[in-house]
């Protein structure tokens, strides 16, 4: 698929598409015309002597210097050859772009570089930049004949623009710098040989045209943004696996409860994660059915079948004189304390996931609304208005302003960062929960049967997990906050977006791991909860209500009176285990856990888990969990 771009209409989706995807570009035949259109103006006031900032001016606090007619040591004997090879017109330029490549650090990924030569192509389409036709095409060649320039990641201040690594980008064209080639890294001057291009020789503003924007960091933004919709979709997966092996409530979930408080995230996140669930005989199931986690020994099962199961299971029975005052709740409820509290709310880890999950994607969904502006915008300096009505003077048409700055980026990469430690921690919260045995409802302490005392099970995951989550409340701080002037001053407040929007893209992946190790974790709980419940179920269903009662703690003596009733009480609690189609997860559920087993086993007892991690945050990178689950 080629990519057609107009400086109107380009997409985030597009742009995920050209910088993983690989996709060609083509340019609109219409923006092309407005392309020239700007250029020719340009070349016209120059011609008429007219002085214009950055053409014929310099740049920053040099631009109160005009230039000349001819460099002032052109007279001296002994001058460099080289210096006479084009107008001081076409040198400001060329100074401008090798000047400003100082980057430093690794370089940017093929992916972010791929993105920011789209968005650069389709901001230079808009007409108002004085580019050429023929440079915009050599940079729409490197593009679409992968030559992707290396841009050292770190070195823009976000105003004006994302200078310095624009300039490694554009220097190529040059035939300067260093770019990979099908995944070679060459030299800026091959790479265009072998792509059949001959050095670019700049004409006017086309040094500010090409470095003058905000394409890095918009670029790393967009690449965030559709990193962080996925993991939005896998936090609300993960919250689900871990509902459904708490048998939590649904209560907070439901959609009355939030017209309430109809927050645009709220609401999806409730919505969402009620889907996730749809079809689940744990959530909200009663208290008494619920057995708690006993160590398995040699005499918890008298059935042969039975003694393969990695648990034993049990309830605490409440005798008639510990229901005084309470008779109405045990008309609804049978007298057995098993896993579940008798309480109608969860854990905030739980009842909360919307609230929390749906700021977090309040907060994605308002950096896309900027991001989705910016993606169309024109922002480089000065701006070009050939076409404008009744001009007085060249000022009217080549306009200095500030759409370089990146502000509305920074600021809104700001709230997303913020947001993404919030998301990490509440997921944290839940696998911490699950492996707690003072908080997980009955399941094994560290999910594990331990029945030697020899095995650790989940125990360290939940480490891991509260590494990473400090890690990234640490790295939350907002770079727009603190501005650093340039230039001796004549640019006092920059936006530090970049480094804001890469930021965000880094914490993705550690956001990424979190997620994948609540799944981990989540997985081995539920299947803990379901073959408990189906192990109760199955005893039940046997029909020997002693073995049943076997289970059962604080059983009244056989002589005493309330034998009867308590006879009474687990042939009851038989009949519901049994009514029960077998116990078991939402559907989309379901499907994620049939995902995780195909690539890691439940663990019966201590193993090396090195492996089982990789592949679990392979799984979430992959996106390959989320299939009918978003």
């Amino acid at each position: 698929m080629t990519i057609m771009l107009d400086g109107t209409s380009l997409t985030r989706l597009q742009v995920c598409a050209i910088a993983r995807e690989g996709e060609d570009v083509s340019l609109s035949a219409a923006a092309l015309v407005r392309v020239k259109r700007a250029a020719d103006f340009l070349a016209a006031k120059v011609a008429g002597g007219e002085p214009v900032y950055g053409i014929t001016t310099g740049f920053g606090s040099n631009a109160d210097k005009l230039l000349g007619a001819h460099r002032v040591r052109d007279e001296l004997p002994g001058g460099n050859p080289e210096h006479k090879q084009g107008s001081l017109l076409e040198e400001l330029q060329n100074n401008l772009l090798i000047t400003h490549a100082v980057c430093v650090g690794e370089p940017l990924s093929i992916e972010v570089v791929r993105a920011m030569l789209a968005i650069r192509i389709n901001t230079l389409l808009r007409g108002h930049s004085g580019i050429r036709v023929s440079t915009l095409e050599a940079l729409t060649a490197l593009l679409n004949k992968d030559v992707i320039p290396v841009i050292p990641g770190k070195g823009s201040v976000g105003a004006s623009g994302d200078l310095a690594p624009l300039s490694h980008l554009a220097i190529v064209l040059l035939g300067r710098g260093e770019a990979f080639h099908k995944g070679e890294r060459i030299s800026g001057n091959e790479a265009l040989g072998r792509i059949g291009i001959e050095p670019v020789r700049l004409s006017l503003k086309e040094g500010l045209a090409l470095n003058n924007g905000t394409a890095q960091m918009l670029a790393t933004a967009v690449l965030a943004l559709d990193r962080t919709e996925k993991l939005l979709a896998t936090a609300d997966l993960a919250a689900a696996m871990s509902l459904d092996a708490f048998a939590g409530r649904s209560g907070a979930l439901r959609e009355e409860v939030h017209a309430l408080r109809p927050h645009p995230g709220q609401v999806e996140t409730a919505r969402n994660i009620r889907q996730l669930l749809d079809g689940s005989n744990l959530i909200d199931i009663p208290y008494h059915l619920v057995p708690r986690f006993r160590t398995w020994n040699a005499a918890s099962w008298s059935d042969p079948h039975d003694q393969q199961r990695r648990f034993d299971i049990g309830w605490d029975y409440v005798p008639l004189a510990q229901r005084h005052g309470r008779e109405a709740f045990y008309q609804r409820f049978l007298p057995f304390k098993g896993g579940k509290k008798h309480q109608p709310q969860d854990a905030y880890c739980l009842r909360c996931m919307p609230q929390v999950h749906g700021a977090v994607r309040d907060a994605w969904m308002q950096a896309c609304r900027v991001i989705d502006v910016e993606l169309n915008a024109v922002t480089d300096n000065p701006l070009v208005f050939p076409d404008a009505e009744n001009p007085s003077h060249i000022e009217d048409q080549v306009i200095s302003a500030g759409h370089f700055h990146g502000m509305p980026l920074a600021l809104a990469m700001s709230y997303l960062k913020a947001a993404i430690p919030v998301l990490a921690s509440i997921s944290e919260r839940r696998l911490n929960k699950l492996v707690d045995p003072a908080n997980n409802d009955g399941l094994p302490a560290f999910l594990i049967g331990n029945e030697d005392g020899t095995d650790s099970g989940f125990m360290i995951v939940q480490y891991t997990a509260a590494a990473l989550v400090n890690d990234l409340a640490t790295r939350a701080h907002p770079a727009s906050v603190y501005s650093i002037p340039t230039s001796a001053n004549a640019e006092d407040h920059v936006s530090m977006g970049t480094n804001e929007a890469r930021h965000v893209l880094d914490m993705t992946e550690d956001l990424g791991h979190v997620l994948a190790l609540e799944l981990y974790t989540a997985a081995q709980a539920l299947e803990y909860r379901q073959d408990m419940l189906n192990a109760a179920r199955a005893l039940a269903e046997r029909g020997d209500w002693k073995a049943v009662a076997a289970k059962i703690s604080c059983a009244p003596r056989e002589d005493r009176a309330e034998w009867t009733v308590f006879e009474q009480d687990v042939r009851s609690l038989m009949d519901a285990l049994c009514k029960a189609d077998g116990f078991h997860a939402g559907s989309a559920v379901q499907n994620a856990h049939a995902r995780i087993r195909k690539h890691i086993d439940f663990m019966r007892r201590d193993r090396a888990m090195d492996g089982d991690v990789q592949k679990i945050c392979q799984l979430v990178a992959s996106d390959a969990l989320l299939g009918n689950a978003q």
